[in-house]
């Protein structure tokens, strides 16, 4: 017996019965499997040594400029991990799997936050990050060969937001992980920024869930566990679920939709608006393996995925680039664009 097989054993030992369970995912393309490892393990140790997932240190949560201690895509992703594996072991689900959707559920997402994925939307009439975080694990990652991901993971990072649930308890956990971190860690974020004091809350959130993030997020993962225990689904309470919108209603008036980030937020949509534009015109200037997939996807998706598939650092490089004159500069000859 390997490695692997007594884990997929002490799944059926130890996980409860509703619990997903590695021996039974199943790959679009069926491997070889590992002798150490189970399919979700691998699963997410292919989005972890992905180029998508090392993009998102360099990819905005909220604040397009910030100091070190501000979260990034990733940091916020290796929390929503943390989150839901803490939630997946009280339930004895699969924390691999919760795990593996946690962390690739964003590694679709675009530069600057969700301003950067409205502006997408508003060029292209659909984009979703969820969306096209499966199509980069499906179709792009690995010069277009794509990872490979069971189907269950692939169905938890599609459905982690929007209108349907994932299929599996592990997916859905990640979808509430993913709201307590980004509520809880924006929050947090807001405090360090000075847009936010404490005591700004509204006042049943403080009482309701705790005074601190650390506290905030202790009382609403418990209510998960405890409301969802022994129920064959994954549940909150009605009064922690109804703060939770209260404090989302909150953030989205105060900080996610302000005025006060109203200006980075138009500066982040010129850049990308101008960057789609030049690439729809110029489409020779792309990196060669995009160039490749014209035939296959058209020009505006394959343009589509370059520019959502940018940093803000180098989004912003680019624009300089392209745009600006060399003010400054000893002039040198055009540069290669990097592969994304």
């Amino acid at each position: 017996m390997t490695v692997r097989e007594r884990t997929e054993e002490q799944e059926y030992q130890i996980l409860s019965p509703l619990a997903a369970k590695s021996r039974e995912a199943r790959r679009k393309q069926p491997i070889e499997e590992c002798a150490f490892r189970t399919k979700f393990q691998r699963d997410r140790d292919r989005i972890l040594h992905s180029k998508s997932f090392r993009r998102l240190k360099h990819k905005t949560q909220v604040y397009i400029v910030a100091g070190d201690h501000y979260r990034t895509r990733m940091t916020h992703s290796l929390e929503v991990s943390q989150i839901s594996r803490t939630i997946a072991r009280g339930l004895r689900l699969n924390e691999d799997l919760a795990e593996a959707i946690s962390l690739g559920h964003d590694v679709g997402h675009t530069p600057f936050g969700h301003a950067g994925e409205s502006v997408m939307d508003d060029l292209t009439g659909h984009f979703t990050h969820n969306e096209q975080s499966l199509r980069v694990v499906e179709f792009l990652e690995l010069g277009g060969k794509g990872l490979n991901l069971t189907f269950e993971v692939k169905d938890g990072i599609v459905n982690h937001t929007g209108p349907t649930l994932p299929r599996t308890l592990e997916g859905r956990i990640v979808r509430v992980a993913d709201r307590i971190a980004y509520l809880c860690h924006d929050y947090d974020d807001s405090l360090r920024a000075g847009l936010l004091t404490p005591g700004d809350l509204p006042a049943e959130i403080y009482k309701g869930l705790g005074e601190s993030t650390s506290q905030m997020i202790t009382t609403m993962v418990e209510d998960m566990i405890v409301s969802s225990e022994g129920q064959g689904d994954i549940l909150q309470s009605a009064r922690i679920k109804g703060l939770m919108d209260v404090f989302r209603e909150f953030m989205f008036k105060n900080i996610y939709h302000s005025d006060m980030l109203s200006r980075e937020r138009r500066q982040a949509a010129f850049v990308l608006r101008e960057l789609y534009h030049y690439f729809m015109e110029n489409f020779l200037e792309l990196p060669p393996e995009y160039i490749g997939r014209e035939e296959c996807w058209g020009r505006q998706k394959v343009v589509t995925d370059y520019v959502a598939g940018l940093t803000d650092s180098y989004a912003v490089e680019l624009f300089n680039d392209i745009f600006m004159p060399p003010v400054g500069h000893t002039a040198s000859p055009a540069k290669n664009k990097k592969g994304y």
